[in-house]
């Protein structure tokens, strides 16, 4: 797809480096946290969820992280095995260092916060150590998450990956995935983040992580300009993402928007990583590219409707089924702008 090739005979699908964290959703909807006295307990983190989706959409995935050395630790290695992603680089901390933790919020359908404890958490404990040449140059694919460029020793640990990558010409993606909770300041964001992204094959963000990651680049803000920046770099495919406007890829070709599914929204988080693992289905599928934006946007829209993320990660046949009712209902190109 739109110059990407992944080599076929390697055992692993994607490998996904990053934050695993815990998430409690509250089930009394509708009050602020201090109001709030009952949650559902998930596995969290964008890259963990990324990973159980596409795991659910029947892709073979391994993952670089690091956990605590707890009960929490157990119940994420016991979630990943239990939808079949390799967990033997997942490591745990030695120092008490514990998974970071998530409160979220939800208001009302169209208003949600979150409230991330990230003091000292393990994910950020991965080390470069950790990384496996071997490991990575099994994997079609190697997806980076922007959180963990925030802190050392994490931060060496994900430009060591990337740089074996381009050693064995495997394709990366980077997932912005900005969380202020976990960077000092803007200068810092726009520095890491934008020397992963000169690496990147794929890169996905909302407008928002886009301007932050060119705050150094002398760009205008749109999104045309943020596209010819990155194509003229290393990128194939740049996604930004506007929320309930929609997302356009651009690539060499040209540019392709999507709009959101209509749904009845419950929150207002986790449609971002329902959209990139659908997404990277169907790029790894070699899918075009509209069809490939049409999977991520009604996985997304799934996911807003859901009390959970990664949970409530849909199946290849789920989405399939979702897209023919929402085309029924609302005409054949309900999606596409």
């Amino acid at each position: 797809m739109q110059g990407l090739t992944f080599d076929l005979t390697r055992p692993m699908d994607i490998v996904l480096l990053g934050r695993v964290a815990i998430d409690f959703n509250p089930v009394d909807y509708f009050k602020t946290l201090a109001e709030s006295t009952t949650f559902k307990k998930y596995l969290g983190g964008s890259p963990a969820n990324i990973a159980v989706g596409m795991a659910r959409l029947g892709h073979r995935v391994g993952f670089l992280g690091k956990v605590s050395d707890d009960r929490f630790g157990d119940f994420v290695t016991s979630f990943f095995a239990n939808e079949t992603i390799d967990t033997s680089h997942i490591t745990r901390c030695q120092n008490g260092e514990c998974l970071g933790l998530t409160f979220t919020e939800i208001l009302s359908p169209t208003e949600s916060s979150i409230l991330m404890y990230r003091e000292g958490v393990a994910d950020l404990q991965l080390h470069p150590d950790d990384i496996d040449a071997d490991y990575i140059a099994g994997a079609k694919m190697l997806l980076i998450s922007g959180t963990a460029l925030s802190h050392s020793p994490s931060r060496e640990a994900a430009f060591k990956a990337i740089l074996l990558a381009g050693q064995s010409a495997t394709p990366v993606v980077l997932d912005a995935d900005y969380r202020p909770y976990s960077w000092q300041n803007d200068d810092e964001v726009a520095v890491y983040t934008s020397m992963a992204a000169e690496k990147a094959d794929i890169i996905l963000g909302s407008r928002d992580e886009f301007d932050r990651m060119e705050r150094f680049a002398g760009l205008d803000g749109t999104d045309a300009a943020s596209a010819r920046h990155w194509l003229q770099k290393r990128a194939k495919i740049v996604i930004i993402k506007h929320g309930k406007e929609g997302s356009t890829a651009y690539t060499g070709d040209g540019s392709y928007s999507i709009k959101p599914f209509p749904v009845e929204a419950l929150k207002g988080f986790g449609g971002g990583d329902g959209y990139a693992s659908a997404f990277l289905h169907g790029v790894l599928a070699g899918w075009d590219i509209m069809d490939a934006l049409e999977f991520g946007s009604a996985a997304a829209a799934m996911l807003v409707a859901s009390h959970a993320c990664s949970q409530d990660m849909p199946t290849a046949q789920a989405i399939r089924d979702f897209i023919a009712q929402k085309k029924a209902q609302y005409g054949d190109l309900v999606a596409r702008a």
